[in-house]
């Protein structure tokens, strides 16, 4: 009678052990697919304004023949680089697209402005979507440093997973923190 109380106390422990270990997977998968449709969403968004950056460059050509502002980001096809330094190249490529446009009276066309108008629409996108990824890059962070689903996480070789800034919150580098 004691040995069958015994068996079904160790039963009822191991069982709460392995739902809270399902538990604890599901939660960390949940997020990481969270993280991973943010940065398909941001990855696809990225290219559409690089196509779009593209495409306002061949009218800058047409208008400024001396002079080539934006060919050392749109060399940026050929270059293995984040998606965080291409949200930045691209970003300074449009300020210069802003700057030449107000520089040159001809660029103000139709056709210009509604892909101005595009790329402003994928910078919101941008802007909420990595708001999310950050978002969830915290959550899962957490999860993966606290006990008992830090073992979980190193069971399953989670890592601390860096926010979409580039900033990495665990090494003792400040240049993270350079604009």
């Amino acid at each position: 009678m004691i040995l069958a109380s015994i068996i079904l106390l160790l039963i009822i422990i191991v069982g709460i052990i392995a739902i809270a270990y399902v538990i604890t997977y599901n939660n960390l998968v949940n997020y990481k697919i969270k993280i991973e449709k943010a940065e398909g969403i941001i990855d696809e968004n990225l290219r559409q304004k690089y196509d779009l950056i593209a495409k306002m460059n061949i009218a800058i050509k047409k208008v400024v023949t001396k002079k080539d502002y934006l060919k050392d980001y749109i060399d940026l096809k050929d270059k293995r680089i984040s998606n965080y330094e291409l949200d930045r190249k691209l970003t300074e490529a449009m300020n210069i697209i802003l700057e030449v446009k107000n520089d040159y009276s001809e660029l103000d066309t139709k056709e210009f402005k509604k892909d101005l108008q595009e790329i402003n629409e994928i910078n919101e996108t941008l802007i909420s979507c990595k708001t999310y990824y950050n978002k969830n890059t915290t959550e899962l962070n957490q999860i993966i440093r606290k006990f008992p689903s830090n073992i979980v996480a190193k069971i399953h070789r989670y890592k601390i997973k860096p926010f979409f800034d580039g900033k990495n919150m665990q090494d003792a580098v400040i240049d993270d923190f350079k604009l």
